[in-house]
């Protein structure tokens, strides 16, 4: 006769034994398959069902030989985690009828091992938890399946070859004799702020472990810890104290420690350094040590590795910043882990959003985009709750919340230009430079140099109109995109010796198709206080990105007009390979007035009488405060436009309106504030 049991083990005794080698139930199961008789035919996490072939053991010596297992493989008082013990009949018979009854037996041990957490929802939760953490402890000890996790990543094309090459050897170097040629490698990663180094880490830690190459602490796999230029190597053997005392001394359980080494880069030869490698190397028995650097060029990454090789043995691998797409990439999945999809047309304005972070030189990779994405989620579910209704694939007009600015105008180039109020000596030398464009494509073999310099003082419409220019590039077949990618000068350099150049050339590619818009270039020329030029760097990458990626790029300088022309001066690649050169003149006070009463009626509803104020005021301000250097134009005017509009939803709010509208109080209010009442002509007294 042949009878089916089924058993259960605590959640959370299992649980406690996630770390082992072998996880409780596959020890059963390997106990179980090897004895005469029994077959094992279905197992969970927590559960087995097996049958026996058995000439009349009961259920209770059944149950008692699975205790005895468990207190023998586990200690005195393991039996305690069988918590449930299931019985069921199965004759000899080969009817139809008997196969019948066993699939109900099978079905009934599934219905049990699903119900293990009662009806209550906490406990239900619970043990949700408690299985989604044994599926990632099981994963965590199979190579198979963390590599497949490994070959889900975007990008990261070095750390996934050095992963199979792990996988590769481990099986030659697994035995304990070859302990030490694994564990004397140390690991160089050049990856930049944002974009991952943690979880790659973590997913070394675990290739590392699923392979046997070293047993690592899976509860606390790595550590992080930034090395300052200045820090002695007392702090450095803190750290590994630290990470010696986590695991308990033991050599076999070791943690990967990453080091980040970013400012002894210029340091490398210092005897500090020296000792600080030395400690390193007598540490490495109880660690697996990863050196972290930003993203650099090959060369300095070689000269990196080189010092460090002086004492230990190093294996480089880069990780290059996401290109525009690989970053859509992440945020795909990032929408699908949420369960939203977004229109191919909203696209664009998560791109726009992309390049807007970018512009202050401070974009955080991938930890950007799951913020944009979050904000994305959110206002879609906001959208959700004021509609009533649940849709989840996010709209162009649900993505435009993140730049309402973008698309303002729905016109050809030409025609925002001609809008623009002042612009018609600019739209004259652009309508020059766009002809001279297709003349050129037209009647040469090699694509015409087409990038420019925007000359002028502040607020005087050089990004708008780089924006258009990128537009009618579009438009007339020039760039393929038309999109302005907008950085100041200083943003173009890194911080370390080597990060310039592949910083250089990351913002460029992200620009190819469109206009990149440098401000405020004439500063690349200037170097640092530390006599590190790194302007001159990122000039010379501009200069090859100009030259290799001339029918894809169009890239516009924009400064003052006597930076910008010592900036030439001391660059003769530059003049050479940006041949047009827009000057933008000074607003005057009757422009600015213009421009004021256009921000105004295009926002709000207000009286004439707002427009004659801000028209005298304007025409108020003294000649030598508009020609000055400081003096910021259409950002004045901006300014002071913003002022009173917050002085009128001020008022509109305290007096229960609820559409702002403004009124020439409102102004002169707004203009009688220090920073703009300082910038009229004084009145003579008389008698003076």
């Amino acid at each position: 006769m042949r009878k089916i049991y089924k058993l259960g083990l605590s959640d959370e005794w299992v649980l406690k034994h996630r770390n082992d080698e072998t996880l409780p139930i596959e020890v059963l199961k390997q106990v179980f398959s090897s004895m005469k008789g029994f077959v094992v035919c279905e197992s969970t996490y927590n559960s087995l069902t097996f049958a026996v072939e058995t000439d009349g053991e009961d259920a209770q010596d059944m149950k008692k030989t699975v205790c005895l297992l468990l207190d023998d493989k586990y200690g005195e008082g393991a039996s305690s985690a069988l918590v449930s013990w299931n019985e069921a009949h199965d004759s000899d018979d080969d009817s139809d009828d008997d196969e019948g009854e066993e699939e109900s037996v099978f079905e009934k041990g599934r219905s049990v091992s699903l119900e293990l957490g009662g009806d209550d929802d906490d406990d239900d939760a619970g043990l949700f938890a408690m299985l989604e953490a044994y599926k990632e402890t099981a994963r965590r000890q199979d190579p198979v399946a963390t590599m497949e996790c490994i070959n889900s990543l975007i990008g990261a094309k070095e750390f996934k070859a050095l992963a199979e090459e792990l996988v590769k050897v481990a099986p030659l170097l697994s035995d304990k004799k070859y302990t030490e040629v694994f564990a004397r490698k140390c690991y160089l990663f050049s990856v930049s702020d944002g974009y991952g180094l943690t979880t790659y880490l973590n997913l070394f830690a675990d290739i590392i472990n699923s392979t046997k190459l070293r047993m690592i602490d899976v509860n606390s796999p790595v550590t992080e810890v930034k090395i300052d230029a200045e820090t002695s190597s007392k702090n450095v053997s803190d750290c590994f104290s630290w990470a010696r005392n986590a695991m308990g001394g033991s050599p076999e359980r070791v943690k990967v420690v990453c080091l980040d080494i970013c400012a002894w880069m210029d340091r490398l030869d210092s005897e500090a350094f020296r000792n600080f490698l030395r400690y390193v190397e007598n540490s490495l028995q109880n660690t697996v040590v990863v050196f972290r650097v930003p993203f650099v060029d090959k060369e300095v990454l070689a000269r990196i590795k080189d010092s460090l090789s002086d004492l230990l043995i190093i294996r480089e691998v880069s990780f290059p910043p996401f290109n525009t797409e690989e970053l859509v990439t992440y945020a795909k999945k990032e929408l699908e882990k949420y369960g939203f999809t977004m229109a191919g047309r909203a696209w664009k304005y998560f791109n726009a959003r992309i390049a807007e972070e970018k512009r202050d030189g401070r974009f955080y990779g991938i930890n950007t985009v799951k913020k944009v994405v979050s904000e994305l989620v959110y206002n879609k579910q906001l959208s959700n709750a004021g509609k009533k209704r649940a849709t989840y694939v996010i709209s162009q007009s649900d993505a435009k919340t993140l730049c309402e600015d973008i698309d303002a105008s729905a016109g050809g180039g030409m025609e925002e230009l001609d809008k623009l109020i002042g612009a018609e000596k600019i739209k004259r030398q652009v309508e020059e430079i766009i002809a001279q464009i297709e003349y050129a494509k037209l009647n040469e073999k090699e694509a015409p140099c087409v990038h420019m310099r925007f000359v002028g003082n502040p607020g005087t419409g050089k990004t708008t109109v780089a924006r258009i220019v990128g537009k009618i590039l579009k438009e007339r077949g020039v760039l393929r995109i038309g999109n302005l990618h907008e950085v100041m000068g200083r943003d173009l350099c890194g911080r370390y010796v080597g990060e310039t150049a592949p910083k250089t050339a990351s913002i460029c590619r992200d620009a190819y198709g469109s206009v990149l818009f440098i401000d405020e270039a004439y500063s690349l020329f200037r170097g640092d206080d530390g006599g590190k030029d790194f302007g001159l760097e990122a000039l010379e990458m501009l200069i090859a990105e100009m030259e290799n990626h001339r029918k894809d790029l169009v890239i516009i300088m924009a400064g003052y007009t006597d930076d910008m022309e010592r900036l030439m001066q001391g660059n003769a690649g530059l003049r050479s390979r940006m041949p047009y050169c827009i000057e933008f003149p000074n607003f005057t006070k009757e422009q600015l007035g213009d421009i004021f009463a256009s921000m105004a009626q295009g926002k709000f509803k207000c009286d004439q009488d707002v427009l004659d104020a801000a028209r005298a005021y304007f025409a108020g301000l003294s000649d030598e405060f508009i020609n000055s250097k400081e003096f910021s134009n259409a950002r004045f005017v901006r300014n002071l436009f913003e002022r009173t509009w917050a002085k009128a939803a001020m008022r509109c709010q305290l007096e229960g309106i609820s559409e702002v509208t403004l009124t020439k109080a409102d102004f002169e209010r707004a203009s009688s504030e220090k920073e703009f009442i300082l910038n009229t002509p004084k009145r003579s007294r008389i008698g003076f």
